[in-house]
């Protein structure tokens, strides 16, 4: 072999492997798209701060009893491992991938962690990878499709939509100055209620980020659902109704006034406003006879297909479980705190 074909040989070779390298580092970044159906997490869960998230036969949750830690497990509460340190909530999952904010104070000192990080991050959903999205203080967010529409506080405290895509890419601004809470999202729609002028119903066409008005309630916390919209009656003392989108009635489910609720297939949880006797209740979505699930006052009502989590209001330990459609059984959630003693050893 002459010199001459042993050079061609040489760049031929180091040009083959060069195509390789770039080829493995494109297919590295490489997101594969999302249908444009899938839903990052239920609207009440993420009414209710999207400490908990079911995807895939997993549940990923923020352990309060670890400041909030990114943690995942079986629906039954088996297998559970911590994923990354810092106050995550607002968690969606789509894909391979999960999305959540991070409120992290001072940060933590296991490796999985980041001190003094904030804002919006995606992950694998081990927790590896954990790439910044936004760095901003997140109010609410939800995953749409392939991208992630989410509503910041800025620090002149004033709020504004946005979006971007699940890669990173295409940052835009969908409202820079009405509060738009998008966790209601179905068949590229975005539900909300209005905070201006208005309490109405409004859809947002993601597909080009343009709003109209579905109907001219007074209502708060939309959750669309088979068909109906849940939602708090903020006209008639904060009771808990429905909307038929088909036949456009109203329907009240109780009189009861609510602080917060939860919708998840045959049941809705919920929070009574009372100054004598508040309580955590549920009842079927239809209406009929409320069934008390604990007296207090709770938050953070998050349903899983398995349990429903909550806690007493401002005291985010012990985290309360009960079942999600089998007896009410309220109990703590024990797992989640030796998962969290483990991890402190």
């Amino acid at each position: 072999m002459t010199n001459k074909q042993k050079n061609i040989l040489a760049l031929s070779i180091t040009g083959v492997i060069f195509i390789i390298l770039i080829a493995a580092v494109l297919i590295a970044g490489y997101m594969p798209p999302n249908d444009e159906s899938t839903v990052g997490n239920t609207a009440g869960n993420l009414n209710n701060n999207g400490y908990f998230c079911e995807h895939d036969g997993r549940v990923y949750f923020a352990n309060a009893y670890d400041n909030y830690s990114l943690y995942s497990m079986n629906p039954d509460e088996s297998d559970i491992k911590k994923l990354r340190g810092g106050s995550s909530s607002h968690i969606c999952a789509g894909g391979k991938y999960l999305y959540y904010a991070v409120e992290n104070q001072g940060g933590g000192s296991d490796l999985g962690s980041v001190r003094g990080a904030y804002g919006i991050y995606r992950s694998k959903l081990n927790g590896k990878g954990a790439t910044g999205m936004d760095r901003c203080h997140v109010v609410t967010m939800q995953l749409c499709g392939n991208y992630l529409y989410y509503s910041k506080l800025d620090p002149k405290s004033s709020i504004s939509l946005e979006k971007i895509k699940i890669d990173k890419k295409d940052k835009v601004t969908v409202n820079p100055d009405t509060i738009m809470n998008p966790a209601s999202y179905v068949n590229g729609a975005i539900y909300y209620n209005g905070t201006d002028e208005d309490h109405y119903l409004y859809a947002l066409n993601t597909a080009n980020d343009t709003s109209s008005v579905v109907w001219q309630g007074n209502l708060w916390n939309p959750v669309y659902q088979d068909g109906y919209v849940y939602f708090m009656d903020v006209g008639n003392n904060y009771r808990l109704c429905r909307y038929s989108m088909n036949a456009g009635v109203v329907e009240v489910l109780t009189n009861e006034r609510i602080d917060l609720f939860n919708v998840y297939g045959q049941y809705i949880y919920y929070q009574t406003n009372s100054k004598t006797e508040p309580a955590l209740k549920r009842i079927s979505i239809g209406g009929g006879a409320p069934e008390l699930v604990r007296e207090g006052i709770y938050q953070n009502i998050n349903i899983t297909s398995e349990y429903v989590y909550f806690n007493t209001f401002d005291e985010p330990v012990p985290v309360y479980k009960t079942s999600t459609f089998g007896p009410v059984n309220v109990t703590t959630f024990d797992a989640g705190m030796q998962a969290a003693l483990q991890e402190t050893k």
